[in-house]
């Protein structure tokens, strides 16, 4: 009985270990992949100066921890409301629901919107932009943001492993939506991108 008790959780523990290396390596191929994006002359949005010396973005270590699933609460009722961003665009949101979920022993609510004009294969995005005790000192000071899609049941999955700076922390010239201060976390997420040290920008 023993024997078959050790198999068992010696097989759930390896599964275990093999699903956690398959997100390992989810994250691995889209932080690499945005890297890829930023050094590439052809898509990269980086300053002449910045491309020419630049070796890749930096990341906080992977941490599952950082991964979560959180409640997904709907807020159908909401009224589309025009952003604030770092200039004088105002794009169209509308608040699509709450991201309820505990980290680091405190529990914690995100709210999550919807670009209100979207081309026919964004149907199903979701913004989720979210300022934390990282930002400012090893993360943009202006906030970071994930891309989400409309979940199908009551849970959404948050990887902040997967987050990435708006483009003006590279590049002064684009205009990036305001993190509402709804949307601050108490704690530092020592995960994702971290920020970027223009030879241009002040």
């Amino acid at each position: 009985m023993k024997n078959f008790l050790f198999i068992i959780f010696f097989v759930f523990s390896l599964a275990v270990v093999q699903a956690q290396d398959f997100v390992k390596a989810e994250i691995e191929k889209y932080q690499s992949g945005l890297s890829e994006k930023f050094g590439n002359p052809e898509t990269s949005i980086l300053y002449p100066e910045d491309l020419e010396e630049f070796n890749g973005l930096e990341f906080y270590p992977i941490d599952l921890n950082y991964r979560v699933e959180a409640a997904f609460v709907r807020t159908p009722n909401e009224k589309p409301f025009k952003m604030p961003t770092t200039t004088s665009r105002r794009p169209e949101y509308v608040k699509y629901g709450e991201a309820h979920f505990t980290l680091k022993g405190k529990d914690h609510v995100l709210e999550i919107y919807q670009p209100l004009e979207h081309t026919p294969e964004y149907e199903d995005y979701l913004f989720l932009p979210f300022t934390d005790g990282t930002s400012g000192a090893d993360s943009y000071g202006g906030g970071r943001y994930m891309d989400l899609k409309i979940p199908q049941g009551e849970t959404i999955v948050l990887d902040f492993n997967k987050t990435y700076n708006p483009y003006c922390a590279y590049n002064e010239n684009y205009s990036c939506p305001l993190t509402p201060r709804q949307n601050h976390l108490s704690i530092p997420i020592y995960a994702g991108v971290k920020d970027f040290a223009s030879k241009k920008k002040p």
